[in-house]
């Protein structure tokens, strides 16, 4: 399944947000209500399953650890990473590390990004959507002309 669409909400004063329920009956895992918080890229925070991130993992797995930007990057990535539970009020608390990394405030922005969803700082997302969206043919142009995999 892909994640989709836009999602407003507000962070609580203890760092919680309630999952909007289209994602969090995805994204979840429906016995424990765990998923996984990293750092994303371009300023925002991803989720994903606890299936998603294994899968990220596997990836990751197979990239060669000979380059000193590759080894950062997953420095980066792993350190900042954390399973987290959703609560009965289907909230989710936000590591503080992560919302510094974020910018956020109080309101967020949920989206769905393919196979993660992403929480934008609200007034960040608002920017990085004004600035990006005049570009979305080359965008799709350039992402579009890369090879898939197994094709």
């Amino acid at each position: 399944m892909s994640f989709t669409g836009t999602y407003e909400r507000t962070l609580d004063d203890k760092f919680r947000l309630a999952v909007p329920k289209p994602l969090r009956d995805v994204l979840c895992d429906q016995e424990n209500g765990e998923c996984y918080l990293a750092p994303g890229n371009e300023g925002c925070v991803s989720i994903y399953s606890t299936s998603g991130f294994g899968q990220l993992a596997a990836r990751l797995a197979n990239i060669s650890t000979a380059k000193a930007d590759v080894r950062g990057f997953l420095r980066l990535l792993y350190s900042q990473a954390e399973r987290v539970i959703v609560d009965k009020q289907s909230r989710v608390r936000i590591p503080d590390r992560l919302i510094r990394l974020a910018g956020i405030t109080h309101e967020v922005v949920f989206i769905g990004v393919h196979d993660h969803v992403e929480i934008w700082d609200k007034t960040r997302w608002e920017k990085y959507l004004a600035e990006s969206s005049t570009q979305f043919d080359e965008l799709t142009a350039q992402a579009l002309s890369v090879p898939m995999f197994g094709v």
